[in-house]
């Protein structure tokens, strides 16, 4: 595997000071997203770093062709299409994440989603699952970028909120023991919002669904890219 697929070593050593590598690197929480007002979301880790569920197969059984996992974490829906004969890329911002990937035989870069990454507009689908959507806190630049990344008439597959929500908010990863992570803007939508989002932006809305709690969308590129 060459540098640039694994974008780090064979072994990132976790950032002593960010809870989030801190909770890849141990495999579970407890992990929170932290609003300024004191709200927090749980994050789970556990789920994240375990192997696919059946809501996760919702998705991988749409999946179509080559698959690029924006914001992929430690992998598991890279390391199971990897199984099933797709090819793969993750693609994650944090060094711990990428690591586990490569070291468990899959195919991840360390990047933003908004820096130039490998085979741009050739991937038949991308993935934004595990609240991705929140990517950068502006889903109209997210899904505008994902444009970029899929072939004409590739597929974006999506998860939402549970609920009517439509929100951009600042937070911080936190443990709630020690000091939490550099504060960055993120959004949570619901599929009403993300529809409106997605017609704006040039997807077309292919179907949504719901699988044991979680709740996905697909929007299908249109013919000719922009």
């Amino acid at each position: 595997m060459s540098a640039p697929e694994t974008g780090v070593g064979t072994r990132a050593t976790p950032w002593l000071c960010d809870p989030y590598s801190r909770a890849l690197a141990d495999g579970h929480g407890p992990l929170y997203l932290r609003r300024t007002d004191g709200w927090m979301l749980p994050l789970e880790v556990e789920r994240w770093c375990g192997a696919t569920d059946v809501a996760d197969e919702s998705v991988l059984e749409r999946s179509e062709g080559d698959v690029l996992d924006v914001g992929c974490g430690p992998g598991r829906m890279v390391l199971t299409l990897t199984s099933r004969g797709h090819r793969a890329l993750g693609v994650d911002t944090n060094p711990v994440a990428v690591a586990r990937v490569v070291e468990a035989g899959g195919r991840a870069v360390r990047a933003s989603v908004f820096a130039p990454l490998p085979e741009e507009g050739r991937w038949h689908t991308a993935l934004l699952i595990d609240g991705n959507i929140g990517i950068g806190g502006t889903p109209s630049a997210l899904l505008s970028r994902m444009r970029e990344l899929v072939r004409p008439r590739g597929l974006l597959i999506v998860e939402t909120a549970g609920r009517d929500v439509h929100e951009y908010v600042t937070v911080q990863v936190t443990d709630g023991r020690g000091e939490p992570g550099a504060p960055f803007t993120w959004a949570r939508l619901g599929l009403p919002a993300l529809r409106s989002y997605a017609e704006d932006t040039g997807w077309r809305w292919s179907d949504s669904w719901r699988t044991r709690g979680r709740w996905f969308a697909a929007l299908r590129a249109p013919c000719r890219p922009r």
